[in-house]
């Protein structure tokens, strides 16, 4: 006769205090709490805790007794169940993470995912919602106070203008995001004195999901603090109508901004959400 038991939910041997489904032959990965036993009126909490610890220390040295007596020192995956404690579980190897791809940040509305490089996260404690990522940490702004991070990615849909050229709308729009982010925040303080003069560092088309867009990058000076690299950058939006996309760029100047060519290395991984090219 077998002395496996059949399958069902059995205290699970790696922890007391639940239950793990045994399908007969082996452990499985389903696993639940293990429910507490009745109690007699006037039993009391208490009584109901040393009934589940007393069955968690029985389970534990039946299982370590059939260790210990083993014979022809055979380890535990080489021995049946004994009647009614299933074998322990075997620990699985942990998963790579590389095998899951690199991390990205979806923005759903317009159809786009993001690659989160080194050093950048998902927007934890910001007020705008339609800020992509982060750099890691906060510091003190150098002008009215405050609050401020070294980079920031924002992905907004446009939606002020029947324009459509991705030219014209990162032209108009570079000005807009530079005092954003380096003149007046929407309170209207001056985390950084203000903006004291800019200069155009870069300018063209660029390919983006496979759609033709265009950028506008400025460094700013500011009246406080280093300073930063702002850029403007526009394409037609993978889903609906294709209305413009336009993502900005805001990195702070300065050994502790992010390195610049992460903007390159952002605009070269946004992809259509789902992978792949969009058409153009």
């Amino acid at each position: 006769m077998s002395m496996t038991p059949p399958p069902g939910w059995y205290p699970d041997p790696s922890a007391p205090y639940q239950e793990r489904w045994w399908d007969g032959t082996a452990w499985t990965e389903h696993a639940r709490a293990a429910p507490l036993p009745a109690v007699p009126p006037g039993g009391g909490r208490g009584r109901a805790i040393a009934l589940t610890a007393a069955a968690a220390v029985l389970v534990t040295a039946i299982v370590t007794g059939a260790l210990v007596l083993g014979e022809d020192g055979a380890g535990p995956a080489a021995r049946p169940p004994a009647p009614g404690v299933p074998a322990p579980v075997t620990s699985s190897p942990s998963p790579d993470p590389s095998a899951a791809g690199p991390a990205v940040v979806e923005d759903q509305l317009n159809g786009i995912t993001f690659p989160l490089l080194d050093n950048w996260v998902r927007p934890r404690n910001v007020a705008e919602d339609d800020v992509m990522m982060t750099t890691e940490g906060t510091y003190e702004c150098p002008g009215d106070g405050g609050v401020c991070r070294h980079g920031l990615v924002i992905s907004r849909t446009v939606t002020a203008t029947a324009e459509r050229s991705p030219k014209t709308l990162a032209e108009r729009d570079i000005e807009d995001a530079a005092g954003d982010a380096y003149d007046r925040d929407p309170v209207g303080a001056r985390p950084f004195g203000g903006i004291e003069s800019h200069r155009v560092v870069g300018s063209g088309a660029v390919a983006v999901a496979g759609r033709a867009g265009y950028y506008v990058r400025w460094r700013v000076t500011t009246a406080e603090g280093p300073g930063g690299y702002v850029q403007s950058l526009v394409f037609p939006s993978a889903v609906g109508t294709g209305s413009p996309v336009v993502v900005r760029y805001v990195f702070d100047a300065g050994a502790d901004g992010p390195p610049l060519a992460d903007m390159d290395r952002i605009t070269e991984g946004i992809r259509p959400t789902g992978g792949g090219t969009a058409d153009p």
